[in-house]
């Protein structure tokens, strides 16, 4: 694979990524696709792009969901070397149905390990045994594949080296294999992982029901590549197999439909040095931008703001968000020709918040909004300042004039799920868009 093929990450639907990439050029796949359940889809980056094809999803039922694995799995499966390691990360829901379907696709044969990823956690069912663990489903593509163990030897259990203090005879049959010892290395890990999950309070923690610690994919990526191979995520989310493939000296590659999700890796690889992370297929023109869906568009205003999100509620005056540094409240039009009567409006929903200065924007504003924002600033009342679009594109957004010196700006946490979109919200919103398309 060509150096301009890794380093990238990629805002798409993977199905039609992955069907682009060269047959047999990647070492490692590591993939944590959305869980299946019936009853629940929980939202986590509030854009439409994480809910499309929804419904065919899930509510299909678990036939169709592994159906539409298996489409990706299958291309997957061409892209990987004959020496590449396949790892599935899933759950109770569908581990059963989809090692069957991996079964198929790479081979019974070719299946490895079935990893339990153990965690420790608040909250059980009177009714049933606490459910603590994750399922990791692991193949190789062929006869020979990379399975490195020194660097993912664990320390012996203290019992077993008191054991070792004393002579341990080896002796099968009528042979005397001489005494055994422990590896000095440490002991070959078994396939029940306990990790902890990412502390709610530390500081690697963006607050997304999906991320997983690094430990785990520390150990993944140790064990199944070598330096200089190239690691593939095509659910890559927040971006932790990205991170830790960089730290590790991998090559790597992330796909994400979810144009938020690819904003907060850009941001997250920078902080671990990879300096020239290109993103593919990102909205970075103003056609591009009113083409996205509204609640797409919302969140890329507030993330070029590197704002938070004001929860979704009835009474919220239209403030859709806040800005970094002051948190003045935003609003994000995304249309043309923005009027006086949304200048006033906002400009009372301001004074309301207890604010002295809000920001609108949209892709332009009439003569008689600039003309309200003005005579609202001269009568000294909040000060209202009108944002184009095409400004945000070229200089960034208005607070962080003086950031734009600071290269440590924190990540965006999660948002908090009042200010998350329903699903019901965002599948409806998706159809709008669609129709108006």
């Amino acid at each position: 694979m060509r150096d301009e093929e890794h380093g990238v990450i990629y805002c798409d639907d993977n199905i039609q990524r992955l069907a682009l990439l060269p047959r047999e050029s990647v070492d490692l796949i590591y993939l944590d696709p959305p869980f299946f359940s019936n009853r629940h889809y929980e939202v986590i980056w509030g854009d439409e792009a994480e809910i499309r094809s929804f419904e065919d999803r899930w509510e299909g039922g678990i036939q169709v969901y592994v159906s539409w694995m298996r489409e990706r799995v299958l291309e997957m499966h061409r892209v990987l070397k004959n020496t590449g390691s396949f790892y599935l990360h899933c759950d109770w829901h569908a581990v059963h149905y989809l090692k069957q379907m991996c079964d198929e696709v790479f081979g019974e044969q070719h299946f490895q390990n079935e990893v339990i990823w153990y965690y420790r956690g608040a909250g059980v069912s009177p009714r049933r045994w606490a459910r603590r663990h994750d399922n990791i489903l692991f193949y190789s593509k062929d006869k020979e594949w990379t399975f490195n163990v020194d660097p993912v030897r664990e320390e012996y259990a203290q019992a077993t080296k008191e054991r070792f203090k004393h002579y341990i005879g080896n002796v099968r049959g009528d042979q005397d294999f001489g005494l055994q010892t422990l590896n000095p290395k440490g002991k070959h890990p078994d396939d029940v992982w306990e990790i902890s999950i990412v502390a709610p309070s530390a500081r690697d923690r963006l607050g997304y029901p999906t991320q997983k610690p690094e430990e785990l994919m520390r150990r993944i990526i140790l064990a199944s590549s070598n330096p200089g191979d190239l690691v593939l995520d095509p659910f890559a989310g927040c971006g932790t197999t990205l991170v830790v493939a960089h730290e590790q000296g991998r090559r790597w590659i992330g796909i994400d439909i979810s144009p938020t999700a690819v904003n907060l890796m850009r941001r997250r690889m920078g902080k671990v040095g990879a300096t020239n992370v290109r993103l593919v297929n990102m909205p970075t023109t103003e056609p591009q931008l009113r083409s996205l869906k509204p609640f797409e568009f919302q969140n890329w205003v507030i993330q070029r703001f590197n704002g938070t999100y004001s929860p979704r509620k009835s009474g919220d005056m239209g403030i859709d968000g806040r800005s970094f540094f002051n948190h003045f409240p935003i609003q994000v039009k995304q249309s043309e020709h923005v009027g006086r009567n949304v200048v006033d409006n906002f400009e009372t929903a301001v004074e309301r918040d207890g604010r002295e200065q809000g920001y609108i924007v949209a892709f332009s504003f009439t003569r008689g909004a600039y003309e309200e924002a003005a005579r609202a600033k001269a009568q000294g009342k909040v000060a209202i300042e009108l944002v184009t679009v095409a400004d945000l594109l070229q200089t960034g957004p208005p607070d962080l004039v003086t950031a734009q010196l600071i290269t440590d700006l924190p990540l965006p946490k999660a948002r908090e799920s009042a200010a998350r979109p329903s699903v019901d919200e965002l599948v409806a919103s998706d159809r709008q868009a669609g129709k108006r398309a």
